[in-house]
């Protein structure tokens, strides 16, 4: 124990030495904050918002529904955490409105990760419905049995017009681009790169055999925040109850083309005389 004590003084003034050595904390300086700690955004910020519309390009896409479409409310909760290897992940809470009637369509859940890597938004979405899905179902049907009645194939230009206007007869196949572009701006999203459908430059209907429908658009995207405007090219195929399969090329992608049957992988072939065999 008289070791011990004698060595007291000395592990003191070795103590005193470092700390003068030591600089005074910086004024505001914070803790570092943990790695993978989750932390809470302004629901209304870019970034918040931009994930929330990514999830749900993801829903429109996979409901495959024209009738039962959503566009985004209001953020009410959302956070961040930086995952290690994968990349940002964000947890969602959101409102949602009907596309076309901006009705009151109920609210979701949503995690968004943003992989380091050059791949699609992961998206898992869960929503509550204030339409009843029967409803959307019967909805869904009477479109269908109307388009599949035409006689000659639909070819439309300039959906809407310059001043927002959209022929009655044409309401239908531009939900089904809704629903179809959700597929791209789902897959060509990042964290700092969202997307909006801006028009339908050209669609035309290839009558079928068989009993689904099948159209090729010229779709112009509006990319935000840099607002250039993208032309792509879709070949959509639909039948109600089942995937919406998607074949897509852009300008700005050198050609290339990106598949979205119901699926989350792309793939490379040609697009314009393609027929369905080729899913």
């Amino acid at each position: 124990m008289q070791g011990l004590g004698a060595s007291l003084p000395v592990l003191l003034l070795l103590l005193l030495l470092l700390s003068a050595q030591l600089p005074p904390p910086a004024v505001g300086d914070q803790p570092p904050r943990a790695l993978g700690a989750e932390r809470s955004l302004d629901p209304s910020s870019r970034l918040a918002v931009g994930a929330a519309r990514v999830a749900l390009h993801k829903y429109n896409f996979q409901a495959a529904s024209p009738s039962g479409l959503r566009a985004l409310g209001q953020v009410r909760k959302a956070t961040v955490k930086s995952i290690p290897g994968m990349g940002q992940k964000y947890y969602l809470q959101f409102t949602t409105e009907d596309y076309r009637s901006r009705e009151n369509a109920g609210s979701c859940l949503a995690t968004v990760l943003y992989p380091k890597k050059k791949s699609p938004p992961a998206v898992n979405i869960k929503c509550i419905n204030t339409k009843d899905q029967k409803q959307i179902q019967e909805e869904d049907n009477r479109l269908y049995q109307k388009l599949k009645r035409q006689t000659k194939p639909i070819i439309g230009s300039n959906i809407p017009d310059i001043f927002g206007n959209m022929e009655p007869a044409f309401e239908p196949v531009w939900a089904l681009a809704v629903a179809g572009s959700s597929y791209m701006m789902w897959e060509k999203s990042t964290e700092k790169v969202g997307y909006f459908m801006s028009q339908v430059k050209s669609v035309k209907q290839w009558m079928r055999k068989d009993d689904s429908l099948e159209f090729d658009y010229t779709i112009l995207l509006h990319e935000m925040p840099t607002q250039e405007m993208i032309l792509c090219h879709m070949r959509l195929i639909w039948l109600p109850g089942r995937h919406l399969k998607v074949k897509y090329t852009c300008e700005s992608d050198s050609h290339r083309l990106e598949d979205g049957s119901g699926m989350e992988s792309g793939s490379a072939a040609g697009i314009t005389h393609e027929r369905e065999e080729n899913f």
